[in-house]
């Protein structure tokens, strides 16, 4: 059994309680996540079954979109609702709209952050939130991050009685939005915390597409197995080189190719493709410009071709 699995993500689950109710559910012991997403966190987590675990790690540096709640006024241990709170600040005049979309137009672009202490991110081999529940802070490396896309949702100006607005985030890999939702308020002057957050885009995968764990269950249960997508939607942004018969026997033994084979290609990754799907993934030669070698071999095959 080879896909992924567009899954969307109830709250109250971990990514690792999906994995292992989907274990169960498909009688395969092969299926791997792609991306952590918090247990108060729902949305679309594409989920790698068989073979396309070899693409998860290529599935969770794609682009994410995401819809949040941000709460001005209110700092919490975790950046996030589920936190203690540890600041209070009233807004004083009201925030009008302009000002707001003018804030979010700022942190728009690549920006800085400085990751979370309740976060899975290391410092020293340790993970920040073992550090946090033991009450350790700890100097964090900033990082840099790329925001595509930042507007509000909805509408009107933010007051004392009314400090919550709505954002759409489009982003790269590695951003925080909890901390995002703190930026926004550091801005303005004031504590800020992510109320809530849904994750409505991962890669080539919508919410729209995405089936619930119960959802999924029915239909294996009527032997239904169309929810799995092609391994090949694991690798739409990477260009794709056909192969012929002679190069398909080579890449299928992991032989190094010239890249004046396929022109003049450009790119970090290259999808190896014969009649549509997807063979191995190959990249360029560290030292040798003009050579290919292979990152994986992605399709199956019974001893070496000759």
């Amino acid at each position: 059994m080879d896909g992924i699995i567009p899954l969307f993500k109830e709250r109250g689950m971990t990514s690792h309680d999906c994995v292992f109710k989907l274990r169960k559910i498909l009688g395969t012991k092969k299926v791997g996540h792609t991306g952590t997403l918090d247990p108060e966190v729902e949305g679309v987590l594409p989920i790698c079954v068989g073979r396309a675990t070899k693409l998860a790690e290529y599935i969770t540096s794609e682009g994410k979109e995401y819809v949040a709640t941000v709460t001005l006024g209110t700092s919490t241990t975790t950046e996030d609702a589920t936190g203690e709170v540890v600041s209070k600040k009233d807004l004083q005049t009201a925030i009008s709209e302009e000002k707001l979309v003018a804030v979010l137009d700022k942190l728009t672009g690549e920006i800085e952050q400085v990751p979370p202490m309740y976060s899975a991110v290391k410092v020293n081999g340790k993970k920040l939130y073992e550090y946090a529940r033991a009450g350790q802070t700890v100097e964090r490396p900033k990082r840099t991050v790329q925001i595509y896309a930042l507007e509000r949702l909805d509408s009107g100006e933010l007051t004392a009685a009314n400090p919550t607005f709505q954002i759409r985030i489009a982003c790269g890999k590695g951003t925080y939005i909890r901390t995002l939702a703190v930026m926004i308020g550091e801005q303005f002057g004031l504590p800020a915390h992510m109320a809530t957050l849904e994750r409505t885009k991962s890669g080539f995968f919508e919410k729209a597409d995405c089936l619930t764990l119960g959802e999924i269950e029915k239909q294996v249960s009527s032997g239904n197995f169309d929810f799995l997508q092609p391994l090949e939607k694991g690798i739409f942004n990477m260009p794709q080189l056909e192969l012929d018969d002679t190069l398909y026997k080579k890449v299928l033994n992991g032989v190094v190719l010239e890249t004046a084979l396929f022109g003049a290609p450009s790119g970090n990754l290259f999808a190896m493709m014969r009649n549509g799907k997807l063979v191995a993934i190959y990249k360029p030669h560290p030292t040798k410009t003009q050579l290919l070698k292979p990152e994986k071999v992605i399709e199956l095959r019974d001893g070496p071709l000759n």
